[in-house]
C-alpha cells in the first residue's frame, strides 16, 4: 500500500501503543479495532518502516501515557455527548484512531479529519467498517472550517490529541482565530507542551528522549507551544479556559512515585492538555 509510506511516523506509534496497552491483562485501554487496524497496517507497511517503527521495543512509560490520554479525551467525549446528544466531536489530526469504535455512539455525532494519505489508507483499510465522516485536509487549511460548518457550527468538541505541537505556532494560533470566528457553544481539547520546550537545549532533550523510546525524531519538530494554560484566551475573545489536565492526575500513572509530579507544576505542565470554550 503505497500511501503508507507517506504517513505520520507519530500516527503509527501511536496506534501501536494503544494496541500494545490493550493487550495487557490489566488493559489501560480495551481497543479491538484499533488491534484489527494495526494487524492489517502491519501486514501492508513497508519491510524498512515496519521494522523501525512496528518492531522496536517502545518504552513502557511512552505506551502508558498514550492509552491514558486517549482514555482520558474518551472521557471527556462521553460527558461531552451526554450533555448535548446532538453535538458532534471533530477530531482533528486524527491519524489511526479508533476512538468512534471505544465510544460506541451514533455516526452522526463523529467526525475526524487528516491528510489524503492517512484517510486514505484508513479507508482502504477498515473499509465499510466506516460510517462516519471523514475529511481529508489540513488542518490549516481553512477548507475543513467551512465544511464541518456545513455539518453544524455549535455543540461541537474539537479535539486536538497530539497534534498542534508539530505545527508553526503562527499557523495553529491562525487556525484557533478562525475556529472561534466560525463556531459557537463548542469545546476545545488540546494537547500542548510548555514553549520553553520548543526551542534550545530542551528541544534536544525532548528529542533524544522521543528517538529513544520510540525511534522516532518527532521532538525534532515541536514548534507550538505556550507560556501558560490561559495563552490561547490572547489569541482570541471567544476562546475562555476551562481546565487543565496533565498526565500525572490519573490514579493508574505507572510507576506510582510519577504521581508525585502533579504536585509540580514545572513538571506535571510539560506536556498536559488544555480544555477551552469556544463561544
Amino acid at each position: 500500500m503505497k500511501q503508507l509510506t507517506e504517513v505520520s511516523e507519530t500516527a503509527l506509534i501511536t496506534l501501536r501503543s494503544r494496541v500494545i496497552e490493550s493487550q495487557k491483562a490489566k488493559s489501560l485501554l480495551p481497543d479491538p479495532v484499533g488491534k484489527e487496524l494495526f494487524q492489517r497496517i502491519r501486514e501492508a507497511l513497508p519491510t524498512e518502516l515496519s521494522k523501525r517503527i512496528l518492531e522496536r521495543k517502545l518504552s513502557p512509560l511512552l505506551t502508558s501515557h498514550i492509552a491514558i490520554r486517549a482514555r482520558k479525551y474518551d472521557a471527556l467525549c462521553t460527558e461531552f455527548l451526554e450533555e448535548n446528544p446532538d453535538g458532534l466531536i471533530v477530531s482533528l489530526g486524527a491519524g489511526f484512531d479508533t476512538r468512534f469504535w471505544r465510544l460506541g455512539r451514533n455516526e452522526s455525532n463523529y467526525l475526524e479529519l487528516d491528510l489524503p494519505a492517512v484517510i486514505q489508507t484508513k479507508k482502504a483499510l477498515l473499509g465499510d467498517r466506516i460510517t462516519y465522516t471523514l475529511l481529508e485536509d489540513s488542518v490549516l487549511d481553512e477548507g475543513w472550517i467551512r465544511k464541518v460548518r456545513e455539518i453544524q457550527s455549535s455543540k461541537i468538541l474539537f479535539l486536538a490529541e497530539g497534534l498542534f505541537m508539530y505545527l508553526p505556532k503562527k499557523e495553529v494560533i491562525r487556525t484557533l482565530v478562525r475556529m472561534a470566528d466560525s463556531f459557537q457553544s463548542s469545546r476545545l481539547v488540546m494537547e500542548v507542551v510548555a514553549e520553553k520546550y520548543t526551542r534550545g537545549f530542551r528541544k534536544k532533550i525532548v528529542e533524544r528522549k522521543l528517538r529513544k523510546g520510540a525511534g522516532s525524531t518527532a521532538g525534532d519538530y515541536y514548534q507550538f507551544g505556550i507560556r501558560e494554560a490561559a495563552e490561547p484566551e490572547s489569541y482570541h475573545p471567544g476562546i475562555k479556559m476551562l481546565g487543565e489536565w496533565s498526565y500525572f492526575e490519573d490514579p493508574d500513572v505507572k510507576p506510582a512515585i510519577l504521581k508525585l509530579f502533579k504536585h509540580s507544576r514545572a513538571l506535571s505542565k510539560t506536556q498536559y492538555s488544555v480544555i477551552a470554550a469556544i463561544n
